[in-house]
C-alpha cells in the first residue's frame, strides 16, 4: 500500500470533530508520520495500534504540529516499552517542547532523536528546506521508487517552495488564509492562492492547515484559479493514493 492518510487539518486549534496537523505516509509496509498536532494521535492509533510506526518527522515546534508526539511517547512507554525506539526527526526546539510537556519518561528514552536533515529514511530519500515561519520550520520532500511528495509544514511565501514542489506527485501545502495576499511583511503563513502558486510543477495539490471556521470550498476555488492540476482540500480520514 502506498498512500497518505490525513490525520488532522486545522491550524492553531482543532475544530469540533477535527484535529490539527498530522499525516501518515505508508509505502510498502513502512509507516512515517508527518507532524502530530492536537487531537491527531487518536486518529493515528486507529490505524497503528500501540503507535507502531517506523518514523516520525516534525516540521517545527508549534503545538498544533507536535503536541501529540508527547502522547505517542506515553503510548510507547506504557504499551511497547521493550520495542526499539522510534526515530524522531525534528528541529531541536521540538524536543524542548516535549520535555516541558512530559519530562518523565524523557522523550529521548522513547524516541531515537535525530536531526531533521537530508538523508535516507526507510525507503525514502529525504530532502529538507528551511522555510519562513515564526520558528525554525523545515519543508520536507520524500522520494522513493514510484512515489514523490512534499510537505511545507507552515510557511510564508518563498521561492524555495517551488524547488520543494518541482516534479512531485503530491504537494501538501499550508493554506491557512483565504483571499488576497496580506500586505504585511514578513509573511509566515500562506493563502490558498499562494499555496497554489508554490505548487506549480507538482501534479496534485493538497491544501491543509485551514484556519478554524474557514470554508474549505473557498480555498479550493481560489487555488484552482492559479494551479492547473488537481486540487484537494484535506479532510480528516481522507486517504490519498500515492
Amino acid at each position: 500500500m502506498r498512500s497518505l492518510t490525513v490525520l488532522g487539518t486545522c491550524a492553531a486549534w482543532p475544530e469540533p470533530g477535527r484535529a490539527c496537523a498530522g499525516f501518515l505516509v505508508e509505502y510498502d509496509g513502512f509507516r512515517v508520520v508527518l507532524d502530530l498536532g492536537y487531537a491527531a494521535l487518536p486518529r493515528l492509533l486507529e490505524l497503528c495500534p500501540d503507535g507502531a510506526v517506523d518514523a516520525v518527522m516534525v516540521t517545527h515546534q508549534h503545538p498544533d504540529h507536535c503536541v501529540d508526539v508527547s502522547g505517542l511517547a506515553r503510548v510507547r512507554y506504557d504499551l511497547a516499552r521493550e520495542a526499539a525506539p522510534i526515530p524522531l526527526y525534528c528541529p531541536p526546539g521540538v524536543l524542548d517542547v516535549l520535555r516541558a510537556l512530559e519530562p518523565r519518561p524523557d522523550p529521548a528514552s522513547v524516541f531515537d532523536i535525530r536531526n531533521l536533515e537530508a538523508g535516507v529514511v526507510g525507503p525514502f530519500q529525504l530532502e529538507t528546506v528551511l522555510l519562513p515561519h515564526y520558528v525554525t520550520n523545515y519543508g520536507l520532500r520524500l522520494d522513493a521508487p514510484g512515489v514523490s511528495l512534499a510537505y511545507t509544514g507552515d510557511s510564508g511565501p518563498s521561492e524555495l517552495l517551488g524547488h520543494l514542489a518541482a516534479g512531485v506527485d503530491l504537494f501538501v501545502a499550508d493554506a491557512t488564509l483565504q483571499g488576497p495576499s496580506p500586505a504585511t511583511e514578513p509573511r509566515y503563513v500562506m493563502t490558498a492562492g499562494e499555496a497554489a502558486t508554490a505548487a506549480n510543477g507538482a501534479r496534485r495539490l493538497l491544501l491543509t492547515h485551514f484556519w478554524p471556521g474557514s470554508d474549505r470550498a473557498v480555498s479550493v476555488t481560489e487555488a484552482r484559479q492559479v494551479f492547473g492540476g488537481e486540487v484537494i482540500a484535506a479532510e480528516e480520514g481522507l486517504v490519498v493514493p500515492l
